[in-house]
């Protein structure tokens, strides 16, 4: 019921324009989100936020059985990571899951950021080049965990402003079993979900988790650390 917002519409078009998906959205996860429902999809998007009314028992199927089969993935946008942001410890399985957790964003949805890509082969990074900009709110995070991930992409300090002394990622990846999860920061604005780039970057990102495109994910720590490194000593010389 009701309309579809920008992103539900965004990507329902892009769905049905390249033929590799069919989208439903849904605003009820309680009434959705069940084991018995998820059985019907291979990919499962989040844009959302708070904390959502899933039960323990589609918890457990979700995580377990659904997303470590070959072919199925998450793929998270913008609020996801401001999704569960909760001290409980029983909302740790989805901050580990999407890699995250939304800690402010100092870079508002007026600034234009300039985005370093870091694997420029992974399929959902090709559309970027090595270097962009774009008009977007940007988090910073907290429980990030840089041994479990594959960071794709991350501010470019030099040349944003504001420019802190520590790596703020901008999109990650990583395998779950034989799942696979992909989360972007990218989506806030409006124009973000007409961005070419943006939406061929999805696109490439399904083909991934479909297999249809191959890419190795293998966690890199230390493209993190040197990030931290180098956000750091950017900012102190700056000053």
């Amino acid at each position: 019921g009701g309309e579809l917002s920008p992103a539900e519409i965004a990507m329902t078009q892009l769905g049905q324009q390249t033929g590799l998906f069919e989208v439903h959205c849904t605003q009820d996860s309680a009434a959705d989100f069940t084991a018995d429902n998820l059985k019907n999809y291979d990919i499962v998007m989040f844009y959302t936020t708070g904390v959502l009314p899933i039960s323990d028992e589609a918890r457990d199927y979700f995580t377990g059985e659904w997303l470590k089969t070959k072919g199925h993935g998450v793929i998270g946008f913008h609020s996801a990571t401001d999704t569960y942001r909760t001290e409980e410890p029983e909302h740790r399985w989805y901050q580990e899951l999407i890699g995250g957790t939304f800690n402010g964003h100092p870079w508002n949805a007026g600034n234009t950021v300039t985005i370093s890509v870091h694997d420029t082969e992974f399929p959902a990074m090709k559309p970027f080049g090595e270097e962009f900009q774009i008009k977007d709110e940007i988090y910073q995070y907290v429980n990030w965990v840089p041994e479990n991930v594959h960071v794709l992409m991350s501010l470019n300090m030099a040349k944003c402003n504001p420019a802190k002394p520590y790596h703020v990622p901008v999109a990650w990846a990583r395998e779950w079993g034989d799942g696979k999860i992909f989360y972007t920061n990218l989506g806030h604005n409006e124009s973000t979900w007409t961005d070419e780039r943006f939406l061929d970057s999805v696109t490439a990102a399904v083909r991934w988790i479909k297999n249809l495109e191959e890419a190795d994910v293998t966690p890199n720590p230390d493209v993190s650390a040197a990030q931290e490194e180098k956000a750091k000593s950017e900012v102190e010389a700056s000053e």
